[in-house]
């Protein structure tokens, strides 16, 4: 996927408007460090404050073992860009994470946001924003609790920016990752309350990364031990049985250590790892 913006469509005059608000907001908030992930909310944002602020923005990534380290790299592919200054944060393993616990979201996003909240305002930065949008719910995302108790501001929230107004703005204004599916991290692909290696997070991500290949957007290989079960969307699960494909499948997920290899006929849902069936951060 190419990285940055592109030369875009014209943006009809009510996104217009609704995008005019949004950098009249960010100029009025002034120098700010985006928390940049990478996805299509943080990186719509960081173009819009780019435009806003100019060099008086800061693009600043976390950069942890169980992040995919694709992402990351496209990440900096797409500041690069816009144009904007990007840190690259080291983050150690929290040790409050490693069992993968229930309460994972919320005490990672506490974790990584206060790393980048302090790198920040060392930096001159003192405010952080975040590409939390407007239906993100916080019920379904304890890790928004985490953004209240630091003061981390999210924009697009607070001005009613749904994900269809952010994808459709981003494509008019040639944002080429306008069209990117979610993605989460690597430890939402593993039950709770189990020890995580660096190992079998890089083999999870060479499963995911060989199915991105044959051309599935939207796949979760959640692993259970030896058993790797695959999500993939309702229209991509009549594909994974045709018999060509299913080998290869079979054969790279054996190849990268996984004994038994399975497919959810339910298809991929977001958060289909949490106990109990309660949603919770996007899986």
């Amino acid at each position: 996927m190419t990285a940055g913006a592109t030369t875009g469509q014209r943006v009809p005059e009510a996104p217009r408007k609704q995008y005019g608000r949004l950098t009249d907001r960010l100029r009025k908030q002034g120098p700010c460090a985006v928390a940049f992930s990478g996805g299509l909310d943080s990186a719509f944002l960081l173009l819009a404050a780019r435009e806003a602020l100019g060099e008086r923005v800061l693009a600043v990534t976390a950069e942890a073992v169980y992040m995919a380290q694709w992402e990351l790299e496209e990440a900096a592919g797409i500041a690069r860009g816009l144009g904007v200054s990007h840190l690259r944060l080291d983050v150690a393993w929290p040790e409050a994470i490693r069992r993968n616990p229930p309460d994972r979201c919320y005490r990672c996003k506490r974790h990584l946001m206060g790393l980048i909240l302090a790198e920040a305002r060392t930096r001159g930065f003192p405010t952080v924003l975040d590409g939390t949008n407007a239906e993100d719910a916080p019920e379904d995302r304890p890790g928004m609790r985490a953004l209240r108790e630091l003061g981390i501001v999210s924009p697009l929230r607070e001005l009613g920016w749904t994900k269809a107004d952010i994808r459709a703005v981003s494509r008019a204004r040639g944002l080429t990752v306008w069209d990117k599916p979610p993605y989460a991290c690597l430890l939402t692909r593993l039950p709770h309350g189990r020890v995580v290696t660096a190992k079998g997070l890089r083999r999870i991500e060479a499963a995911e990364r060989h199915l991105a290949r044959l051309g599935f957007r939207a796949v979760r290989v959640r692993s259970h031990g030896d058993l790797a079960r695959l999500e993939a969307a309702p229209a991509d699960l009549e594909r994974l049985l045709d018999a060509d494909l299913r080998r290869d499948v079979h054969r790279t997920l054996q190849g990268l250590g996984f004994r038994y290899v399975s497919l959810d006929l339910e298809g991929y849902r977001s958060g289909s790892m949490n106990r109990g069936g309660k949603k919770r951060e996007p899986e």
